[in-house]
């Protein structure tokens, strides 16, 4: 019992510790606010920040046969942009560190905030290329975002990282519920206007950018520390494991975000419940993101735990896709626990599968590059099986496949061991 005791404290102090590798995210660090309402003011800018960086998927799901109907968009191009903000997320991401090593993250980030605005803008323009442009420019922003938010949370506030990173996740959720719950009425109350049901959210960000300012402003630079280098994660198997784990249960993720709405619809539902469904069940997410990790450093490893969770996401998708509609609200609950874990257990494993925090921050990165570029591919396949066959019941057979190699890897990946890597300093 005082081993098991000994393991779990050294498990929350790894999760403590090992959030971000600031010298690898490369932003310079800053004399800490020692003002109480100046500290206040920067978390909840970040919490804001984290806010924006998910309407972008859910917004355009929600109207998407809108959307098909009024730019005559066929099948195949629905299909690509459900897809496009996903690859962004795997392609730029590894800017991100460069970026803030430049220029500094509180730059990058308030320029992620205004070319995200102005990417979000476009999709308003009624136009398809500009709908394809826009949704690029504001998927490569949410890249760098993503990237960049923890490093800032760690470094900023790293007496309260575990409470900062429990709030800015519960506000990613938020910001993709509100998207997905609102567009739509918000789209009516504009009198149909899709436009301008889409580029309102580009409106938040230009708000949040402004509230923003003053962290640049303001900001303090000290002298650079050191940069370490990581060599080996790329050929090592559990590296591997844990890479297509995440990428599997994000493609999952962003099947929910690209697809339900309209999986839902098609099954009888008006946009708005349809709409509220999805956004209720993000919110379960947000619960499920803070609960699964402090069970998933309790045992011995997070094998059982990474395969009950996909079990558990896979069965309420098929659910969703199959059981009579007056269920439809339990299966979406359901889903929101299976899926909201996943997330939480596959960032969980990243942490716990390195010994050290410079391995921690490579394989995060090796994780979400190759792991957004994979799950890129599940929305994609869900639009052309809808086109081929006429219905979103064949995605079962996707889902399910997914979902068991997801549970392979998370078995594998699951397993209290180490990655093979070496860390040295340059």
């Amino acid at each position: 019992m005082m081993q098991q005791d000994q393991r779990n404290a050294q498990n929350h102090q790894v999760l403590e510790d090992q959030l971000v590798d600031v010298e690898d995210l490369g932003a310079p660090a800053v004399s800490p606010p020692t003002v109480r309402g100046g500290r206040l003011l920067l978390g909840a800018s970040l919490v804001l920040i984290a806010f924006n960086l998910r309407p972008l998927f859910s917004s355009a799901s929600t109207l998407l046969p809108e959307i098909r109907d009024h730019l005559a968009l066929s099948a195949v191009g629905a299909s690509l942009l459900t897809t496009l903000p996903v690859v962004c997320l795997g392609a730029f991401s590894p800017l991100a560190p460069r970026l803030a090593q430049r220029f500094g993250a509180e730059r990058v980030l308030l320029g992620v905030l205004l070319l995200l605005a102005l990417g979000t803008g476009l999709r308003g323009l009624s136009s398809v290329s500009m709908l394809f442009m826009g949704t690029a420019l504001a998927g490569a922003c949410i890249a760098i975002g993503n990237v960049l938010l923890p490093g800032v949370v760690k470094r900023d506030f790293a007496d309260k990282a575990a409470v900062m990173t429990g709030f800015y996740t519960m506000a990613l959720c938020a910001g993709a519920a509100s998207a997905a719950g609102l567009t739509l009425p918000i789209e009516r109350a504009l009198d149909g206007s899709m436009s301008g049901a889409l580029a309102i959210w580009g409106a938040v960000a230009l708000i949040v950018a402004v509230i923003w300012l003053p962290q640049v402003l303001f900001v303090k630079k000290v002298e650079r520390r050191g940069v370490f280098r990581v060599e080996g994660l790329w050929r090592d198997p559990i590296a591997w494991q844990v890479t297509l784990f995440m990428g599997l249960q994000s493609a999952l993720a962003y099947c929910v975000f690209g697809w339900l709405v309209p999986i839902l619809r098609e099954r009888g539902m008006d946009g708005v419940t349809a709409g509220a469904i999805v956004s209720m069940s993000v919110m379960v997410q947000a619960a499920a993101c803070l609960v699964a990790p402090q069970i998933a450093v309790r045992g011995k490893d997070q094998r059982i735990i990474n395969v009950a969770l996909c079990v558990i996401a896979v069965t309420a998708l098929l659910g969703l896709l199959f059981a009579p509609l007056w269920t439809v609200w339990f299966w979406a609950v359901l889903q929101g626990i299976g899926q909201g874990g996943l997330i939480a257990v596959a960032l969980t494993v990243i942490v716990l599968r390195s010994p050290n925090p410079h391995v921690a921050a490579h394989l995060s990165g090796m994780a979400q590059c190759v792991g957004y570029l994979l799950a890129s591919v599940g929305p994609l396949i869900v639009g052309l099986i809808r086109g081929w066959t006429g219905s979103f019941a064949w995605c079962a057979l996707l889902f399910v496949a997914v979902g068991a190699v997801a549970a392979v890897n998370g078995w594998h990946a699951g397993r209290n061991r180490f990655v093979a890597a070496t860390t040295t300093e340059r």
